[in-house]
C-alpha cells in the first residue's frame, strides 16, 4: 500500500484501512453473537492528555461499532475502589477489553492495578502474563503500539529476516516487547538505551531504526545508515514560533533524504496504536466467543 512517490510509513492511511475492515467483522460477529464487542477505559483525574487519548479512542470505538463502558474516576480515588470496579468488569460478560489510562495519580499503584485485570481482557497487553506469552511466542494480546509497529511494517513489504534492527529505548510499554516482535520476525536486534556509548555509532548499523524515548531531535541524519527505515515512536510538544507541535524523535527533515522508509509525526505510529487496541478488544471477543461453544 505504499503512496506513490513517497517514502512515508503512512500510518493515519492504514489505520484507516484496519478500522474499516474490523467495522465489516464487528457487524458480521454482531450478528452471530448477538452483542457487539465491549471496551472498557478507566481514567483518573483531569489530565488534558488522557483526556484526549480516551475521546479518541471512545470515538474509534464508535466508528467501527463497539461499545465502550468508560469509567471516570475523580483524582481522589482510592485504590480499592478502582480495584472493585476492574474486578466488576472482568466479570462483565458484555466487556471483552480493559484498559487504564496512565499516567495515574501517584498515591494510585498502576503496575498493581494492571494485574488486577483479567489476562484475556488486557487489550494493552501488558500484563505479565501477556507478556510471558510474547516472550514465548504463544497466541496472546500484544502491546498496542509494538504491534503497530509490525503491522506497518508488514503493511509496506519490510523484509525483516536477517536483517540488523536496533531499538532505542527499553521501556515495557514499546522497548522490550518491539524487540522481541522483531526477534520473532528473524531480524537481529540490538537495544540502546541513556546508558549505551556512543549511540551514533550503533544506530549507522541498523537496517531497521526504531526510536522511543521521548526526545526531540535525539535521532540525526549522520547517526542513520542510508537506506535504512525508520520508526519514530516518540511524541514529544515543542514550541514552534508560538505555536505547539507533535515532533518525534527524529529531526525528520534532515533524516528523511537518508532514509528508504520513515514515519512522520503525527500521522505515523500514533494512528496504528488506537487500531491496534481496537484490534485487540475483536481479537478477544472473538476468543471469548468460541470459548462459550466449546465449554
Amino acid at each position: 500500500m505504499p503512496a506513490e512517490s513517497s517514502n512515508l510509513l503512512d500510518g493515519k492511511r492504514l489505520a484507516l484501512q484496519i478500522q474499516e475492515e474490523l467495522t465489516t467483522q464487528i457487524q458480521t460477529l454482531h450478528a452471530e453473537i448477538g452483542r457487539p464487542p465491549g471496551l472498557a477505559v478507566l481514567m483518573v483525574g483531569d489530565n488534558p492528555a488522557s483526556a484526549a487519548y480516551v475521546r479518541n479512542k471512545e470515538r474509534a470505538c464508535e466508528r467501527v461499532g463497539i461499545a465502550s463502558f468508560g469509567h471516570h474516576f475523580p483524582t481522589e480515588v482510592t485504590f480499592d475502589e478502582v480495584k472493585q470496579t476492574i474486578h466488576d468488569l472482568n466479570a462483565n460478560p458484555q466487556v471483552d477489553g480493559i484498559l487504564v489510562q496512565l499516567p495515574l495519580p501517584p498515591h494510585l499503584d498502576a503496575t498493581a492495578l494492571l494485574y488486577e485485570i483479567d489476562p484475556n481482557k488486557d487489550v494493552d497487553g501488558l500484563h505479565p502474563l501477556n507478556l510471558g506469552r510474547l516472550v514465548r511466542g504463544e497466541s496472546g494480546l500484544r502491546s498496542c503500539t509494538p504491534a503497530g509497529v509490525m503491522r506497518l511494517l508488514a503493511a509496506y513489504d519490510v523484509e525483516l529476516q536477517g536483517k540488523h534492527a536496533v531499538v532505542i529505548g527499553r521501556s515495557i510499554l514499546v522497548g522490550k516487547p518491539v524487540s522481541l516482535m522483531l526477534l520473532a520476525a528473524n531480524a537481529t536486534v540490538t537495544m540502546a538505551h541513556s546508558c549505551t556509548p556512543d549511540l551514533a555509532a550503533v544506530t549507522r548499523t541498523a537496517d531497521v531504526l526504531v526510536t522511543a524515548v521521548g526526545q526531540p531531535g535525539l535521532i540525526t541524519a549522520e547517526m542513520v545508515k542510508p537506506g535504512a527505515v525508520v520508526i519514530d515512536v516518540g511524541i514529544n510538544r515543542k514550541e514552534v514560533e508560538g505555536k505547539a507541535r507533535l515532533v518525534g524523535d527524529v529531526d525528520f527533515t534532515s533524516v528523511q533524504p537518508h532514509s528508504s522508509l520513515i514515519t512522520p509525526v503525527p500521522g505515523g505510529v500514533g494512528p496504528m496504536t488506537v487500531s491496534m487496541l481496537l484490534g485487540n478488544t475483536v481479537w478477544s471477543y472473538r476468543q471469548r466467543h468460541k470459548a462459550s461453544y466449546n465449554s
